[in-house]
């Protein structure tokens, strides 16, 4: 009979203990969400690192070639 009573006194301090910090947890986001700090700085994502764009586009390979061959000689 003792054994049961302490099982089931530790599970009720396991349940509650989660419960805690569940609500500790969504306490703790709800914080954040509401802090002027918490966007993302511009530029910061994902999708604005995918590619980086050249300023100016290159000429094609057969120009490349000449113009590096025309100044060696």
């Amino acid at each position: 009979m003792g054994t049961i009573i302490t099982v089931t006194v530790i599970s009720i301090a396991i349940v509650a203990g989660m419960f805690l910090i569940h609500r500790l947890d969504a306490q703790h986001d709800e914080r954040i969400a509401a802090s002027p700090f918490s966007d993302a700085l511009p530029g910061s994502g994902l999708w604005s690192r995918t590619r980086e764009r050249p300023t100016e586009p290159e000429p094609p390979a057969a120009d490349r070639h000449e113009r590096h061959a025309g100044g060696r000689g």
